[in-house]
């Protein structure tokens, strides 16, 4: 039961929620665009993110072994699962894993593009190898060098809620591309919230990320910059809804990221809990926009 417990802490589930969403995002969109659905689709989807998930996870504790060894400020959201760091697990035995998610994300998007008429897809699981490749491994490791959290904007904001739409719908000609605008933006302010509580251990690695290139307080607010905006761009995701409806969706996170601002000048990593809660409050906002998003994209579909 060690061995089993050990893989699951290595899964992180948790960090599902950061796949299913934008996937469940773009898959609401096709449905209120188009009006059809298909649990088939939905199926594919969600098991493309379960898996892209894990090759993630696994991939990115191999990947960041010497600086996740160093972390004393970790915390759910960062620093790794932390079953290396534990003993728990090899970085060979995490490095054959991630192997193997990979070869089932080409496969089975190989076998969904055949079995569902989507050619596309044929691509979709090496783009999501390369993106991690480009985030976590020589010689271009951008999380290392600078500017990973662009990355993630790209493939949490961008890749996956088209990648749910296309699957969905057939196609893409119907996507409202000016969405991808406040979807990229949250996929950037993930990284930065999570990278938050690392700062020392990536300071003291040479990990060139979004805190240790502009300051701890700067990027706290720029968090809560990038999430107040992102939720005044909500026109562009919900275009069909009346204003009033709009300003409450756009409207919904405030109070949380209201609730950061107490924290803005002293939530430093060395400062375990508020660093935990400012993380966490910017979390509970991020999701909750995006589950405003789904909810008004799914009620306004037609009937």
């Amino acid at each position: 039961m060690s061995r089993v417990a050990a893989w699951l802490q290595a899964s992180r589930p948790l960090a599902q929620l950061n796949l299913a969403l934008p996937l469940l995002l773009g898959q609401a969109l096709a449905y209120s665009i188009g009006g059809g659905f298909s649990w088939t689709a939905f199926a594919v989807v969600h098991a493309f993110g379960v898996i892209d998930q894990l090759f993630i996870v696994f991939a990115n504790d191999y990947a960041d072994v010497e600086t996740d060894r160093e972390n004393r400020t970790y915390s759910p959201y960062s620093g790794g699962s932390r079953v290396v760091p534990q003993g728990k697990l090899t970085p060979q035995s995490l490095r054959r894993a991630a192997g193997v998610m990979a070869v089932l994300l080409v496969g089975g998007c190989v076998w969904a593009a055949w079995s569902l008429n989507r050619p596309l897809l044929l691509g979709a699981g090496v783009l999501a190898l390369g993106l991690m490749w480009l985030y976590s491994f020589p010689p271009v490791r951008l999380s290392y060098r600078g500017h990973g959290e662009v990355l993630q904007g790209v493939g949490l904001g961008v890749v996956l809620p088209l990648l749910g739409f296309y699957v969905q719908a057939g196609s893409l000609d119907a996507f409202p591309f000016g969405a991808l605008l406040p979807f990229f933006v949250l996929g950037v302010v993930g990284n930065i919230s999570t990278s938050l509580p690392d700062f020392p251990s990536d300071r003291a690695s040479g990990k060139r990320s979004y805190p240790v290139r502009v300051g701890q307080y700067t990027a706290r607010r720029h968090t809560l910059e990038l999430l107040a905006l992102a939720a005044l761009f909500t026109p562009l995701v919900l275009a069909g809804s009346d204003w009033p409806w709009l300003l409450v969706v756009a409207l919904s996170p405030f109070s949380l990221l209201a609730a950061n601002l107490p924290l803005l000048g002293s939530a430093d990593a060395e400062n375990g809990a508020e660093c935990r809660r400012f993380v966490t409050v910017n979390a509970l906002a991020l999701n909750l926009l995006l589950t405003a998003w789904v909810s008004t994209t799914l009620l306004s579909a037609p009937r």
